[in-house]
């Protein structure tokens, strides 16, 4: 199949002019029969890599995925785009799964999507061998390493099934793989000098952010509240903090939902559900809410707690903006926290994940104490190395500004030492603030000379000037007694006065004060708000999610280019044949009546 063939398909079908950054590559590979590996950042296109070869193939491309939502999803987008797609799995009926294996025998299906347990039962593969396999696409391809953060048994013996297929391409995807992931996925797929596509992990649409977790509820409550209704999903580190956040979020009037993995199926499925077709703007949900995300228009992602690695929090956060438009990643970041999932990495049986857990959570707490660009610590620890700054996160924006903390130091060293090393940070800003808390009477800590020397700073503010001398390794928590504060040698000259010790300024309003996420400003907000209206409608009453109607991107460019015929429309990049005879008329009806109501369109800024 030509090139040309291919690029037509992608305008008529897709409604794209132009392919992305390697996707003809691998494209070609597959047609030739070759194997290929594909390394490209979520929302960088990888489903278009299998989805616009297997329209043009003779055959059946089966493309393995690991959740059901996300088959779901795949399947219902591409049947509004007029392809013959279908997904087995264990939420359909057995008269459903007899009618698709009909038109699977009938050769009317031209994208299968199965799970990897059931595509490596013995029967369904004497079914493949039967049907004509063009080629076999793995998606979420790191679920097959030892050394990926999402490492699943099942997906590890996908290997044997190039043994039934031997002659068939097979291709594996993922957003996230590190060195020793990429030659695992390799290894473990029996994959033959596969073509490797590595594109870029750079999403610069997205704005890093990393804050001092001092209110967290509060913190976070405050960040959506900017928000406006945008959509985006707030990951914790526990089922009570999910179900906390979700119930203060609700009360608050938000429509907010939690998740994760105790919850009733059903309830599950209902969040979910809610979420891609915008009846919740906001989920809060342990990792459990992870792969099948698919939902272009999620505008941040918040992280109430660290990760527990660097591809964890990629992954993650790269379900923000994933229609290329500006989106944010908002990490809230305390050492206690890092303190306590190194204590539980430290608790596994296993000595040789042990080691690789422990790697990848220091690569991230490095991440996340970094105080140069966030982008270049991201991108470097995927061996992508760059020097120049992003100017699109929290250090780039607005860079830590240093002065001379010799003394704010020392009164925290010095309260340290009064308290005996004995007691956390809490207690010890009790003391430097003055607190006449009953407790602290009774341990006579009124009575001490650092009592009060700080009253002139807020909790929150010693909070961080202890942070950084942690940092500094002036410091230490304590783990193993409750976060007990100690001293290191390196505090000694410190407290003497020999060494001045300069420290960045305490950030602790950065919740309340920063805007909501940029937004690029240039098209009409009153016509996109009508278009999205009327998208909604129209998606409800389909039963699909909006954007499988268009997505955010086509909308926009909608409200700056205001298409009124059926050419215009074609144009718009999202808007393909089908979706044009589907959808077409309502959307030109509309932008058409918008215009006549105005001599002008209403001004885009």
């Amino acid at each position: 199949m030509s090139s040309s063939t291919l690029s037509q398909l992608l305008a008529e079908v897709f409604g794209y002019t132009k392919f992305r950054e390697g996707q003809a590559q691998v494209m070609q590979a597959v047609q030739e029969g070759h194997d290929a590996l594909v390394l490209m950042p979520t929302g960088g296109g990888k489903s278009l890599c299998y989805q616009l070869p297997a329209l043009a193939a003779e055959g059946l491309t089966v493309v393995i995925s690991p959740l059901i939502s996300l088959m779901q999803d795949q399947v219902e987008a591409l049947h509004a785009m007029g392809v013959a797609a279908a997904a087995l799995n264990n939420s359909l009926t057995p008269e459903q799964n007899a009618e698709i294996y009909q038109q699977l025998q009938q050769q009317r299906i031209k994208l299968l999507y199965v799970s990897p347990e059931r595509v490596m039962q013995p029967f369904f593969i004497k079914r493949l061998q039967e049907w004509q396999v063009a080629f076999v696409a793995i998606d979420e391809a790191h679920c097959i390493s030892q050394w990926g953060h999402d490492f699943r048994p099942e997906y590890g013996q996908l290997g044997q099934l190039r043994e039934a297929l031997p002659q068939v391409p097979f291709m594996a995807l993922t957003a996230t793989a590190d060195a020793a992931t990429e030659a695992d996925i390799i290894s473990r797929l029996r994959l033959n000098q596969p073509e490797v596509y590595k594109g870029s992990f750079d999403r610069p649409n997205i704005r890093y952010l990393v804050e001092e977790k001092f209110k967290p509820f509060k913190q976070v409550r405050d960040y959506i509240a900017q928000q406006k209704g945008a959509s985006g999903i707030v990951y914790c580190g526990s089922r009570k903090k999910v179900e906390e956040l979700a119930e203060m979020l609700q009360r608050d009037g938000l429509r907010a939902a939690g998740y994760h993995a105790r919850m009733d199926h059903d309830e599950r499925e209902r969040v979910l559900r809610g979420f891609v077709r915008d009846d919740i703007d906001v989920v809060v949900a342990t990792v459990a809410f992870g792969m099948g995300i698919n939902k272009p228009n999620v505008r941040f992602v918040v992280h109430f707690d660290i990760p527990r690695s660097v591809e964890g929090y990629y992954q993650e956060t790269g379900r923000a903006g994933r229609d290329g438009l500006p989106a944010e990643a908002m990490l809230l970041y305390a050492p206690s926290d890092a303190g306590w999932i190194r204590s539980v990495i430290n608790d596994h049986p296993d000595e040789d994940r042990k080691r690789v857990e422990t790697h990848k959570f220091l690569a991230m707490q490095a991440m996340a104490e970094a105080q140069t660009c966030r982008r270049l610590v991201l991108l470097n620890y995927f061996n992508e190395y760059r020097d120049k700054p992003c100017n699109n996160c929290d250090i780039c924006l607005d860079p830590p500004r240093q002065y001379d903390g010799t003394v704010d130091a020392q009164k925290v060293l010095s309260c340290v030492y009064r308290v005996q090393q004995s007691f956390g940070s809490t207690h010890v800003i009790d003391v430097l603030r003055g607190s006449k808390s009953q407790r602290l009477m009774d341990l006579g800590h009124d009575k001490l000379s650092t009592y009060g020397i700080g009253a002139e700073h807020s909790q929150e503010y010693w909070q961080a000037i202890i942070r950084q001398l942690v940092h500094r390794g002036l410091l230490v928590q304590n783990v193993q007694q409750y976060g007990v504060l100690q001293l290191t040698e390196a505090a000694r000259p410190v407290l003497r006065g020999e060494i001045a010790l300069q420290l960045a300024e305490p950030r602790i309003n950065l919740a309340t004060s920063k805007p909501r996420v940029a937004d690029r400003g240039d098209y009409d907000k009153v016509l996109f708000r009508r278009l999205r209206a009327l998208r909604k409608t129209i998606a409800d009453t389909e039963g699909l999610a909006p954007y499988m109607v268009f997505n955010d991107n086509s909308l926009v460019e909608m409200a700056i280019e205001y298409p009124t015929t059926a050419g215009a429309m074609l144009n718009i990049s999202g808007v393909g044949h089908k979706k044009l005879e589907r959808y077409g008329d309502e959307f030109i009806a509309a932008i058409t009546a918008y215009l006549d109501a105005d001599d002008e369109p209403i001004s885009r800024f």
